[in-house]
Parts: C-alpha cells; structure tokens; sequence
C-alpha cells in the first residue's frame, strides 16, 4: 500500500476506496471504508495504529460492518467512493 499514513487519516476525516486481493480467492475487491462516526454511524476511536502490522481494520460502507484487509494485498487506493459509482 502507498502511503499507509495518508490513507489512515483519509479514512479518519471521510471516506475512501481501498482496492486489494482477497487472500483465498485472489479476487479483486472494492471497499468504500470509514473511520468517521458520522459517516459510519457508530462510535469509533482509534487508539492507535501499528505501521509494522500488515493488517488493517476500517468500518466497510457497503457491508456497514468491521472489515480487515492486508496492506501487502492492496493494489490502489483513492480518496472518495468506487470509481465506478460516479
């Protein structure tokens, strides 16, 4: 993942899209995700985050539930919904 940092504290102030392979499958998904309350509609508190850890934890918007990812798994990310919902 390209700049893991930047894409934590996109996600802390708003939305953003996180493209990655899923570990069984390979198959590519596409994930909208949040760390905002407002936008989650939940509360969450990030404590802190690990940058040695390959793993990351955000609040999923299509599936409106906790989701993980591999950061080594991810092959884009951008600031904002799916491309293709425009």
């Amino acid at each position: 993942m390209d700049k893991p940092e930047k894409f934590l504290s996109t996600i802390q102030k708003g939305v953003a899209t996180v493209e990655f392979r899923k570990i069984n499958t390979n198959e590519l998904r596409i994930m909208p995700c949040t760390l905002n309350s407002e936008i989650a509609g939940i509360e969450i508190s990030v404590k802190s985050f690990d940058p040695l850890s390959d793993n990351m934890v955000v609040w999923c918007i299509d599936k409106s539930a906790w989701r993980s990812f591999r950061v080594s798994t991810v092959e884009r990310w951008y600031e904002g919904y799916p491309e293709n919902e425009l």
